[in-house]
This record gives structure tokens, C-alpha cells and sequence, in this order.
């Protein structure tokens, strides 16, 4: 395999492939490693095996995008030792709270040492079986993170705490699938005018929580889809929110589903 700086490929391509990856792309800069089925119970053929021979062998590594089924601390912490340049680290486990695969631990240690080791990082991904923990983490450390994405991940709304609090450079949270309320989200409201967006997919929030953001911070635009029953009425949870600043003010052309507070 002759030397590159970006290689992109499907998970198909297994373990040993990346190994073979590692064995002759010293220089390589980007990797991005997408699943050929996004399923939660797909059997994808990468693993902590492949991402650790990466570590090992390409540690000129700037940013990694690594979709996978199975992952362990121990290969996440290997590559912050090992690629201490990372700007971008996008870590995707497919599943929902997946922890590591070897010892059954939640997935804090590896992604905290991520934060610590890599010192450029400014984009980071994380999912997995994660605790507060984590996020206590990546408040102290991430310094100069701007753009975050949850999933899965969290078990209160400390978690949302401690990035508003540490993450002080953060321009775009993306959060889905979490057990974050109305608490957490209202962390947030000394920090969203410093923030390009924030959105929320399917967490615990309410219409109140929401219209409290809304009525504090009137230079935002607060937009939310709320379930419906069948009788099209409105219930007092919120599915997605789309906070956001916009110095034209709320747009006009929102769809009928979707409510600008």
C-alpha cells in the first residue's frame, strides 16, 4: 500500500486490514473508517484490535473517524499515548451503552484519557457505556473542544454541568438518545450566548424547561418538535431541540412541526 495522508474505508475491510494500514502508512494524517450496515446488532468487523495497531503504527494521526461494534479503555487510552496530535477524535460504538468489551467497565477511562493526552483536540465524539465520570473529564481537560457530540452517554445531568462549566470554548453540542432534563439543559444558560447551537434528540426535556431558556435568553432562538398523540395535541415533552443564535431572528419558514418559542 503505497504512503497517503487520508485513507477512507468501509469496516468490511476488518482488523486486518487496518493492521496492514498501520504496517505501511506512517504518515498517514486521517482516517475515517464508516460501517457498511449502521444497525445497532450488525456484526461489524472492526474492533479495539484494529484501532490499536492504528495507534501503534500511524502516530503522525491528526483526526480518526472509527465506526465499530467492540472497543476496550485500554485501546483508546493506547492511541492518546501513542497520537498525541489528534484534533478530531470521532469514536462511534454502534449499540446503545456498550461498555468495554474485555473488562465490562464503563468506557471513562479511555475517553478521559483522550482529553488528557491529546492537547490539540478541538472535535470529539464519544458513545459507549459512559458515567459522569467522563464528563467530569472532559470538562477539566477539553480546553479547547468546539464541537461535541453524545450519544448514549451520561448517567445524570452533572454530566451537561461539567461541559458547560469546562468546555469553555464550545461552539456546537450535539446530544441524543441521553438521560439529560430540564436541570442539565438550564446548566447551559450563562454559556449558550458563547455557542453557535445546541441540539437535544430524544432526552428527557419538557415545554417548561425549554420556554424557561426561551424567556431568559430572548436573543436565542428556541425551537422544539414535541411528541403528538394521535389527536394531534400537544403534550408536555419535547423530542428534538434547536437552540441557536441567528442575528436575523427566528425564520419564517419552519414547518408546522416544529414550534419557535
Amino acid at each position: 500500500m503505497p504512503q497517503t495522508s487520508d485513507i477512507l474505508v468501509l469496516d468490511t475491510a476488518g482488523d486486518e486490514c487496518l493492521r496492514a494500514v498501520a504496517e505501511t502508512c506512517s504518515d498517514l494524517r486521517e482516517l475515517r473508517v464508516f460501517p457498511l450496515d449502521a444497525t445497532e446488532d450488525s456484526d461489524g468487523s472492526v474492533s479495539d484490535v484494529g484501532l490499536q495497531a492504528i495507534s501503534e503504527g500511524c502516530r503522525k494521526l491528526e483526526s480518526i473517524l472509527y465506526f465499530c461494534q467492540r472497543m476496550t479503555n485500554a485501546a483508546v487510552v493506547a492511541m492518546s499515548n501513542n497520537c498525541p496530535d489528534l484534533v478530531v477524535f470521532r469514536l462511534c460504538i454502534m449499540g446503545r451503552h456498550r461498555p468495554d468489551r474485555i473488562t465490562g467497565e464503563p468506557m471513562d477511562d479511555g475517553f478521559g484519557a483522550i482529553v488528557k493526552n491529546c492537547k490539540k483536540l478541538t472535535r470529539l465524539s464519544v458513545s459507549g457505556l459512559l458515567t459522569d465520570k467522563a464528563f467530569a473529564y472532559i470538562g477539566q481537560y477539553g480546553k479547547l473542544i468546539k464541537t461535541l457530540s453524545l450519544a448514549f452517554s451520561g448517567n445524570s445531568d452533572l454530566s451537561l454541568q461539567f461541559l458547560f462549566e469546562g468546555c469553555t470554548r464550545l461552539q456546537k453540542l450535539e446530544v441524543r438518545d441521553s438521560p439529560f432534563s430540564d436541570r442539565g439543559l438550564l446548566c447551559g444558560l450563562d454559556y449558550f450566548y458563547n455557542m453557535r447551537f445546541l441540539w437535544m434528540n430524544s432526552c428527557r426535556l419538557t415545554m417548561r424547561g425549554c420556554r424557561e431558556v426561551a424567556q431568559r435568553m430572548p436573543n436565542l432562538v428556541v425551537e422544539v418538535m414535541e411528541e403528538q398523540n394521535e389527536d394531534k395535541v400537544e403534550t408536555e415533552t419535547v423530542d428534538k431541540l434547536y437552540l441557536y443564535r441567528s442575528l436575523a431572528g427566528p425564520r419564517g419558514d419552519a414547518p408546522p412541526l416544529v414550534k419557535i418559542l
